[in-house]
């Protein structure tokens, strides 16, 4: 068991501004920041990785007593035998790791927490107590790019045997991506993407893990599980169509897509799952009956809401576990699309549609399912984006809704 001091006290400071001052000498970065509430964690440095929390004995230091809080983020299919990227590659296969310091952002304001496997000395604390309330403003601009563009025969030839899965019975419903490679004008940071994400009008949470020159970044709009004490959250989101130039275009199309078929059966497949694992390991499941909708910048999901109350000793990771991949990321049922996946993607997708989020000391936290991102080196990279294929689906208008979603990672860059 591994001993960890962890001391933490509040700070008059906007994180993200500190975050971007700190962040220059930290080569490992963790973000977690959810833009429409105050759950927002922003990691710099390592100071241990752990496989569980139960490998660790804390001793809260300082004035405010904040469970240390840990990052996670985990690959779509860890047993997929195919080799990621080259920028996937570079990453460590670990499950849980422990930053030097954690900027906090939660209802109770905002604070400054530091990390050890020494007594915490004084000195860093305030040093970087120092350096986060004199933190200039942030800022950023756009960084030109260029996308090479995937082939359509492929998608084609990918659809078609989706479309043979789907007719023979194995799969009632596959969730196939794509990947396009970015090329930038000019060298980028991590942090320049970071700010286009949280001050752009991406919706959702933003997401962000940097180890040494590569970096996985983006806003998911879908919630895996939320846990704090018993209760337990999660949500259904499988169904799209786009936005429109107006309010009232919006809320015509949301119309449509609510009175869709296909697409209210490809939801309701997600609907089944959460609640077949929320009855198996909670009690007063809450789920109700039909989705409403939720609208995004560029593009308008089918939203059904999961609460419930957890049993003794069911932890967030089991929930974790048995929740991902949803079939809003893998397909129906689950562990046949997944492998179907594997014969059809020509990549392994890594981190892109993985369970990313983090979890305290108390086993409390949350994970998302980490979609509208991509992977960088700085000067490339690639993007990802899916959607869910069913048997009356077809290849050019899934083709299109692909490039839509695209549309938030692609806002990181501030174009």
């Amino acid at each position: 068991m591994t001993r960890v001091f962890s001391y933490t006290q509040a700070i008059d400071a906007n994180i993200v501004d500190a975050f971007c001052l700190l962040q220059k000498g930290f080569t490992d970065q963790f973000v977690y920041y959810r833009k429409e509430a105050p759950v927002r964690f922003m990691g710099l440095g390592r100071c241990v990785a752990v496989s569980s929390l139960e490998d660790i004995d804390t001793t809260l230091e300082g004035p405010i007593a904040e469970h240390p809080v840990m990052f996670s983020f985990n690959r779509f299919d860890g047993a997929n035998p195919a080799p990621t990227d080259e920028l996937f590659s570079s990453f460590p296969q670990l499950k849980l790791l422990l930053p030097e310091v954690v900027l906090i952002e939660n209802e109770r304001g905002a604070f400054l927490q530091v990390n050890s496997l020494g007594p915490v000395y004084p000195g860093r604390v305030r040093r970087f107590s120092r350096d986060c309330e004199r933190a200039p403003e942030r800022s950023s601009g756009p960084i030109p790019y260029r996308l090479e563009p995937d082939s359509r025969e492929a998608w084609q030839e990918a659809m078609v045997q989706a479309g043979e899965a789907l007719a023979e019975g194995r799969v009632s419903k596959v969730v196939l991506s794509r990947r396009l490679k970015l090329q930038a004008a000019h060298p980028f940071s991590s942090k320049d993407l970071l700010v286009n994400l949280i001050d752009g009008d991406a919706v959702g949470t933003v997401l962000l893990y940097r180890y040494a020159d590569v970096f996985f970044c983006g806003c998911t709009p879908e919630l895996l599980v939320r846990k704090q004490g018993t209760t337990v959250e999660s949500m259904c989101l499988a169904g799209t169509c786009p936005t429109g130039a107006t309010a009232q275009e919006s809320d015509v199309l949301a119309e449509a897509l609510l009175a869709d078929r296909k697409n209210r059966e490809e939801h309701q497949f997600v609907v089944d799952f959460i609640r077949s694992v929320f009855e198996r390991v909670c009690y007063d499941v809450q789920i109700p009956s039909t989705p409403t909708i939720m609208r995004l910048a560029h593009v308008q999901h089918l939203f059904t809401p999961a609460r419930a109350r957890v049993l003794e000793g069911i932890s967030l990771w089991q929930l974790v576990r048995d929740l991902h991949p949803t079939p809003a990321t893998a397909g129906t049922p689950v562990g046949e699309a997944t492998m179907l996946l594997r014969r059809i993607e020509p990549y392994n997708r890594g981190f892109y549609a993985g369970a990313c989020g983090y979890v305290n000391g108390a086993g409390d936290g949350e994970f998302s399912v980490a979609l509208r991102t991509g992977v960088f080196d700085g000067e490339m990279g690639y993007v990802y984006g899916g959607c869910g294929i069913v048997e009356e689906s077809d290849a050019q208008a899934e083709f299109e809704e692909i490039s839509l979603k695209l549309r938030t990672i692609l806002s990181a860059f501030g174009n």
